[in-house]
Protein backbone atom coordinates (compact mmCIF):
# COMPACT_ATOMS: atom_id res chain seq x y z
CA UNK A 1 0.00 0.00 0.00
CA UNK A 2 2.69 1.93 0.61
CA UNK A 3 4.35 1.90 -2.78
CA UNK A 4 0.78 2.81 -4.21
CA UNK A 5 0.93 5.89 -2.49
CA UNK A 6 4.16 7.21 -3.01
CA UNK A 7 3.26 6.29 -6.63
CA UNK A 8 0.02 7.92 -6.90
CA UNK A 9 2.15 11.03 -5.04
CA UNK A 10 4.55 11.03 -7.69
CA UNK A 11 2.14 11.34 -10.40
CA UNK A 12 -0.09 13.84 -9.06
CA UNK A 13 2.81 16.08 -8.23
CA UNK A 14 4.39 15.67 -11.56
CA UNK A 15 0.78 16.91 -13.12
CA UNK A 16 -0.08 19.43 -10.55
CA UNK A 17 3.47 20.88 -11.42
CA UNK A 18 2.59 20.56 -15.11
CA UNK A 19 -0.59 22.53 -14.77
CA UNK A 20 0.96 25.53 -12.33
CA UNK A 21 3.31 25.70 -15.68
CA UNK A 22 0.47 26.28 -17.66
CA UNK A 23 -1.19 28.83 -16.07
CA UNK A 24 -4.76 26.63 -15.40
CA UNK A 25 -6.37 29.35 -13.39
CA UNK A 26 -5.73 32.01 -15.10
CA UNK A 27 -8.33 34.38 -16.71
CA UNK A 28 -7.30 35.29 -20.32
CA UNK A 29 -10.66 37.07 -20.74
CA UNK A 30 -9.43 39.54 -18.45
CA UNK A 31 -5.89 39.85 -19.83
CA UNK A 32 -5.06 42.16 -22.73
CA UNK A 33 -4.82 40.86 -26.31
CA UNK A 34 -7.19 37.26 -24.64
CA UNK A 35 -8.35 36.43 -28.52
CA UNK A 36 -5.19 36.07 -30.01
CA UNK A 37 -3.86 32.61 -30.11
CA UNK A 38 -0.61 31.62 -27.98
CA UNK A 39 2.65 32.80 -29.58
CA UNK A 40 4.53 29.57 -28.69
CA UNK A 41 6.16 27.65 -26.09
CA UNK A 42 5.82 29.38 -22.82
CA UNK A 43 3.63 32.16 -23.81
CA UNK A 44 0.94 31.72 -21.07
CA UNK A 45 -2.11 31.00 -23.37
CA UNK A 46 -4.58 28.32 -22.32
CA UNK A 47 -3.89 24.94 -22.99
CA UNK A 48 -4.73 23.42 -25.48
CA UNK A 49 -7.67 20.48 -25.38
CA UNK A 50 -5.02 17.90 -26.84
CA UNK A 51 -2.55 18.66 -23.81
CA UNK A 52 -5.15 18.77 -21.11
CA UNK A 53 -6.96 15.52 -22.69
CA UNK A 54 -3.46 13.83 -22.33
CA UNK A 55 -2.85 14.66 -18.93
CA UNK A 56 -6.50 13.18 -17.88
CA UNK A 57 -6.06 10.26 -19.94
CA UNK A 58 -2.62 10.13 -18.09
CA UNK A 59 -3.74 10.26 -14.65
CA UNK A 60 -6.54 7.82 -15.13
CA UNK A 61 -3.60 5.42 -16.82
CA UNK A 62 -1.54 6.26 -13.36
CA UNK A 63 -4.58 5.02 -11.35
CA UNK A 64 -4.96 1.95 -13.14
CA UNK A 65 -1.72 1.12 -12.30
CA UNK A 66 -1.44 1.65 -8.96
CA UNK A 67 -4.57 -0.62 -8.58
CA UNK A 68 -2.31 -3.22 -9.98
CA UNK A 69 0.60 -2.48 -7.99
CA UNK A 70 -1.54 -2.02 -4.75
CA UNK A 71 -3.13 -5.61 -5.75
CA UNK A 72 0.25 -7.30 -6.05
CA UNK A 73 1.09 -5.94 -2.79
CA UNK A 74 -1.52 -7.52 -1.09
CA UNK A 75 -1.46 -10.55 -2.54
CA UNK A 76 1.94 -11.15 -2.18
CA UNK A 77 1.91 -11.63 1.46
CA UNK A 78 -0.31 -14.45 0.80
CA UNK A 79 0.43 -18.04 1.56
CA UNK A 80 0.83 -19.28 -1.54
CA UNK A 81 3.12 -16.65 -2.86
CA UNK A 82 6.06 -17.82 -4.26
CA UNK A 83 8.91 -15.04 -5.55
CA UNK A 84 9.82 -15.08 -9.11
CA UNK A 85 12.93 -14.95 -11.09
CA UNK A 86 13.27 -12.70 -13.26
CA UNK A 87 15.16 -12.53 -16.31
CA UNK A 88 18.96 -9.96 -16.85
CA UNK A 89 17.41 -8.81 -20.55
CA UNK A 90 14.88 -6.50 -18.10
CA UNK A 91 17.70 -4.39 -17.76
CA UNK A 92 18.47 -4.28 -21.34
CA UNK A 93 15.02 -3.06 -21.85
CA UNK A 94 14.80 -0.91 -19.08
CA UNK A 95 18.32 0.93 -20.48
CA UNK A 96 16.54 1.10 -23.98
CA UNK A 97 13.23 2.47 -22.49
CA UNK A 98 15.46 5.55 -20.90
CA UNK A 99 16.94 6.01 -23.88
CA UNK A 100 13.95 6.33 -25.68
CA UNK A 101 12.30 8.74 -23.21
CA UNK A 102 15.73 10.75 -23.85
CA UNK A 103 15.48 10.97 -27.84
CA UNK A 104 12.47 12.27 -27.41
CA UNK A 105 13.25 15.17 -24.65
CA UNK A 106 15.99 15.80 -27.60
CA UNK A 107 13.28 15.96 -29.99
CA UNK A 108 11.21 18.40 -28.02
CA UNK A 109 14.16 20.82 -27.71
CA UNK A 110 14.99 20.07 -31.93
CA UNK A 111 11.31 20.96 -32.34
CA UNK A 112 11.41 23.97 -30.20
CA UNK A 113 14.41 25.24 -32.73
CA UNK A 114 12.69 24.11 -35.39
CA UNK A 115 15.70 22.27 -36.52
CA UNK A 116 14.33 19.95 -38.67
CA UNK A 117 17.50 17.82 -38.83
CA UNK A 118 18.28 16.68 -35.54
CA UNK A 119 14.28 16.67 -35.05
CA UNK A 120 14.28 13.82 -37.55
CA UNK A 121 17.21 12.00 -36.01
CA UNK A 122 16.00 12.29 -32.63
CA UNK A 123 12.49 10.51 -33.37
CA UNK A 124 13.71 8.07 -35.41
CA UNK A 125 16.19 7.04 -32.50
CA UNK A 126 13.32 7.25 -29.85
CA UNK A 127 10.77 5.36 -32.01
CA UNK A 128 13.76 2.42 -32.74
CA UNK A 129 14.74 2.18 -29.47
CA UNK A 130 11.18 1.93 -28.47
CA UNK A 131 10.38 -0.84 -31.13
CA UNK A 132 13.51 -2.48 -29.60
CA UNK A 133 12.19 -2.56 -25.87
CA UNK A 134 8.71 -4.07 -26.67
CA UNK A 135 10.67 -6.68 -28.86
CA UNK A 136 12.77 -7.18 -25.75
CA UNK A 137 10.17 -7.43 -23.44
CA UNK A 138 8.92 -10.38 -25.59
CA UNK A 139 11.61 -11.95 -25.71
CA UNK A 140 11.69 -11.99 -21.63
CA UNK A 141 8.22 -13.69 -21.56
CA UNK A 142 10.12 -16.35 -24.34
CA UNK A 143 12.29 -16.83 -21.43
CA UNK A 144 10.28 -16.82 -18.71
CA UNK A 145 7.91 -19.17 -20.87
CA UNK A 146 11.46 -21.52 -21.93
CA UNK A 147 12.01 -21.84 -17.96
CA UNK A 148 8.83 -23.19 -17.64
CA UNK A 149 7.20 -20.04 -15.98
CA UNK A 150 3.71 -19.24 -17.86
CA UNK A 151 0.66 -17.08 -17.15
CA UNK A 152 -1.08 -19.86 -15.24
CA UNK A 153 2.24 -20.95 -13.37
CA UNK A 154 1.69 -18.83 -9.75
CA UNK A 155 0.35 -15.93 -9.06
CA UNK A 156 3.18 -14.00 -8.91
CA UNK A 157 3.73 -15.23 -12.58
CA UNK A 158 0.18 -13.89 -13.44
CA UNK A 159 1.21 -10.77 -12.45
CA UNK A 160 4.66 -10.25 -13.93
CA UNK A 161 2.41 -11.37 -17.57
CA UNK A 162 -0.65 -8.65 -16.89
CA UNK A 163 1.39 -5.61 -15.58
CA UNK A 164 4.35 -6.25 -18.12
CA UNK A 165 1.51 -7.09 -21.36
CA UNK A 166 -0.45 -3.55 -20.40
CA UNK A 167 2.34 -1.42 -19.89
CA UNK A 168 3.50 -3.01 -23.52
CA UNK A 169 -0.19 -2.31 -24.72
CA UNK A 170 0.23 1.29 -23.74
CA UNK A 171 3.65 1.57 -25.19
CA UNK A 172 2.32 -0.19 -28.72
CA UNK A 173 -0.05 2.48 -28.69
CA UNK A 174 2.43 5.26 -28.18
CA UNK A 175 4.22 4.17 -30.78
CA UNK A 176 1.65 4.32 -33.36
CA UNK A 177 1.39 8.17 -32.30
CA UNK A 178 4.88 8.43 -32.57
CA UNK A 179 4.96 6.96 -36.18
CA UNK A 180 2.43 9.59 -36.95
CA UNK A 181 4.47 12.21 -35.42
CA UNK A 182 7.38 11.44 -37.41
CA UNK A 183 5.59 11.20 -40.37
CA UNK A 184 4.20 14.57 -40.10
CA UNK A 185 7.56 15.69 -39.74
CA UNK A 186 9.38 13.97 -42.68
CA UNK A 187 6.62 15.41 -45.02
CA UNK A 188 7.11 19.43 -43.67
CA UNK A 189 3.91 19.85 -41.58
CA UNK A 190 2.97 22.76 -40.03
CA UNK A 191 5.57 24.22 -37.27
CA UNK A 192 3.20 24.40 -34.42
CA UNK A 193 1.22 21.48 -35.05
CA UNK A 194 4.68 19.57 -35.14
CA UNK A 195 5.54 21.03 -32.06
CA UNK A 196 2.48 20.02 -30.29
CA UNK A 197 2.31 16.28 -31.59
CA UNK A 198 6.49 15.78 -30.56
CA UNK A 199 5.70 17.69 -27.48
CA UNK A 200 2.57 15.27 -26.41
CA UNK A 201 4.50 12.29 -27.55
CA UNK A 202 7.38 13.07 -25.31
CA UNK A 203 5.03 13.51 -22.21
CA UNK A 204 3.37 10.38 -22.88
CA UNK A 205 6.72 8.57 -23.22
CA UNK A 206 8.36 10.04 -19.98
CA UNK A 207 5.22 8.86 -17.92
CA UNK A 208 5.56 5.14 -19.53
CA UNK A 209 9.03 5.53 -18.08
CA UNK A 210 8.11 6.83 -14.83
CA UNK A 211 5.89 3.45 -14.78
CA UNK A 212 8.20 1.05 -15.93
CA UNK A 213 10.87 2.29 -13.73
CA UNK A 214 8.09 1.71 -10.44
CA UNK A 215 6.70 -1.21 -11.68
CA UNK A 216 10.32 -2.94 -11.99
CA UNK A 217 11.84 -1.79 -8.98
CA UNK A 218 8.73 -3.42 -7.61
CA UNK A 219 9.99 -6.49 -9.00
CA UNK A 220 13.21 -6.27 -8.43
CA UNK A 221 12.54 -5.76 -4.40
CA UNK A 222 10.07 -8.90 -4.81
CA UNK A 223 12.29 -11.49 -6.86
CA UNK A 224 13.63 -14.65 -6.31
CA UNK A 225 16.46 -14.61 -8.39
CA UNK A 226 18.13 -13.84 -11.75
CA UNK A 227 18.32 -16.09 -14.30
Amino acid sequence: MAVTIIFLAVVGSVIAWWLSRQRLTSKPWLEEGAGEPPAGPGSGGPIPAAKLGLWVFLAVVGSLFALFISAYSMRMHMGDWRPLSLPDLLWVNTGLLIFSSFALHRAVLAARREDGGNLEAALLAGTVSAAGFLIGQILAWRQMAAGGVFLASSPAASFFYLITAVHGLHLAGGLVALTRAGIRVARGGGTERTRLSVELCAVYWHFLLLVWVVLFALLLLTRGGTH
